[in-house]
This record gives structure tokens, sequence and C-alpha cells, in this order.
């Protein structure tokens, strides 16, 4: 008995582990797994030990926006675990997994969320459609949040809302004692504070949706409302003109609509307080977004990092031409290899 509820404890304390503060790379990385070599007469440390100092109490996304953190993520549309991983170990503070848009299914967004945890990284799934299908299969892989999409309404947002929660404040089905977001059932306070710590993001990213935003924002257990300018400019007739004088404006008069709400809710202490989240756009960068009062910012997508950088690799190489004259004999260009590799020798 000992034994398990040790385990018990262990799994849900690396579960709970929390992403370290932002510092130079190798003291990220500092804590080993690995016995450590030990001076004669050093007493050794033990795995316990070790994991205790690895592992720490993590905040959820919900808390650290409570915080007054800016929160700054990554989409990851490839499901690749590789670039998951590195998003982390960059300094992401979550990484939304895109099975909207994405390529990937369950399995595939299990090993996302396998490779973040391992990073010490939120992760947030987005859901490829509204119901309660979807969002179970989700929560039951342990993300730290989930994205609605193409939210238009009140009702909307509530049924949304329904499909994160279990019986009687929803209608999410139970199978908590075997999945993976209770730790496969060796995680007994799953259930005391998966709602609690579950972050709800609903998409508004129609021009019905915005005409809603305010009320969409005032239901209880919206947690964010992410703008979707991209969406928004089709839905405006402006499919490619995202940056069109009227989807800026319309996509100002909503987010001034979803903070102001939020100042009168905190102020008032009443009714829910949503917060505002949004993608970064070409003509509108990220940084932007932050000084305009976002709480959570998506500020790139790991497959267009991955274009721009490959295009620009391939047009560096590409207009790299010598002029005529230029050329060098073999000597020549032999002894100018040796000086500037450093560590030829003869």
């Amino acid at each position: 008995m000992a034994a398990s509820a040790s385990a018990t404890a262990f799994l849900s304390h690396l579960l709970l582990a929390r992403k370290p503060d932002p510092a130079p790379l190798p003291s990220r990385r500092a804590p080993a797994l690995l016995p450590l070599p030990r001076r004669r007469g050093q007493r050794p440390i033990s795995a316990a030990a070790a994991a205790s100092d690895l592992l720490s109490a993590a905040p959820s996304l919900k808390s650290r926006l409570a915080a007054g953190e800016t929160l700054y993520g990554l989409f990851l549309l490839s499901f690749s675990p590789t670039l998951a991983e590195l998003a982390a170990l960059a300094g992401y503070d979550y990484v939304v997994v895109d099975m909207e848009h994405g390529p990937g299914g369950v399995p595939e967004a299990l090993a996302c969320l396998r490779a973040l945890d391992a990073a010490r990284t939120p992760a947030v799934i987005r859901l490829p459609e509204a119901g309660p299908i979807w969002a179970k299969k989700a929560l039951d892989l342990g993300p730290a949040g989930l994205m609605v999409p193409a939210v238009e309404s009140p009702a909307a947002a509530a049924a949304a809302v329904s499909h994160c929660r279990y019986p009687p404040r929803g209608v999410r089905g139970a199978a908590h004692p075997i999945v993976r977001a209770s730790a496969y059932g060796l995680d007994d306070s799953y259930l005391s504070r998966c709602e609690d710590e579950t972050l709800i993001i609903c998409q508004v990213e129609t021009a019905a949706g915005i005409a809603e935003v305010d009320a969409i924002a005032a239901v209880d257990g919206v947690d964010v409302v992410q703008m979707g300018p991209l969406d928004l400019s089709a839905s405006m007739g402006y499919l490619w003109d995202p940056g069109n004088r009227k989807v800026r404006a319309r996509l100002r008069e909503a987010e001034k609509k979803v903070l102001d709400a939020r100042k009168k809710n905190v102020t008032a202490s009443d009714g829910n307080v949503a917060y505002l989240g949004g993608f970064a756009m070409p003509n509108d960068p990220a940084e932007q977004l932050k000084l305009r009062g976002y709480h959570m910012v998506s500020g790139a997508v790991d497959i267009g990092m991955f274009r721009k950088a490959a295009l620009e690799d391939v047009k560096r190489f590409k207009e790299a031409v010598m002029e005529i004259g230029e050329e060098e004999g073999e000597e020549d260009d032999e002894k100018k290899d040796k000086e500037d590799d450093g560590y030829w020798s003869e």
C-alpha cells in the first residue's frame, strides 16, 4: 500500500510539474535524471530527491492569467512531436495543437502532448468543430485547455462549456479512472480540480460572432474570447484582404467590448470575466496585440516559421554569385580554407 501511495503521489506531481521561469537553456537542462558522478565520500543522491528538485507545483494557465501575466503561444499545425518539444524548450508559455486545420487526429495529438508535458509546457487543443464528442476525446488526453472554433452566440458558448464539465454541471462523458488526464486513474485529485484548471477558449471569428462578442464573454465558464481575424475577413467578404480597414475596425470594436466588459466585471466583482486572446497577423504583429491589452497572444505557426526560414535559405543560396575575376587558384583556395577552419594541421 505504501508503494502504491508513493507511485500515485509521484505521478500526480509529474503531471503538475511546473515549467521553469525563462532562463538560459543550459540552466533549464541542468537537472539530470541520469546518475551524476560524485566525489569520494560524497553521499549518493536518491532518485526521489533528484525528482523532488526537478519538479514543483505548476500554476495553471488560468492562475497565470489571473496573476496578470500576458501569455505568448505558438500554433502547431505539423503535429510533429519534435517541433512541439523544440517550441516548449524555446520558452513559449503554451502550444496550441491544432486539430481544426492540422492533418493530425487524436493519436498524433497525443504524441505532441507527451512531448510538451516532458518539456513542462501546457498544451491547448483546438477542436476540429464544436461538439461533445470531440471535447470529450480531447479532454481525456489531458490538455491544459480547449479552443472551440466558430462560436457565434451565447448559447453556443454555454454549450461549449457544458461539453467540458461532468454532470450535473455539464454533459462530459465520465471515464476518469482510466484516461490519461487523470494519470490513468493514479491522480486522485483530478476530479476535484480539472474543471477549475481547464482553460475554455471560445473563438469568435465571424461577423455574427462579433455582433454577440460581449454576451459570449459574459457566459459563465468562458475563460478566453479568442479573436479570429482571418475568418472574420472572409465572413465580411474580404477573404483576400484580411488587413482591410473595415475588418480592422470591426476587430477593434470587438476588442474594446471584451476589454471594457472585463474591466467593468472585475471592478464590480459580478458576472463572468473573460480574457482576450488573439492571433498575430502580418498587418498586426504580436507586439501590437500585447500593447492593446490582449492577455493571450498566438504569435506564430510552426509551418509558417519553417516556410519563411526555408524560403530565405534557398534565396540566399540562389542569389550567391561570384563576379568574374574573383576566382582564385587551387593553392590559394586550399590555403584560405586552412586559415578559416583553424583546425587543419600539416
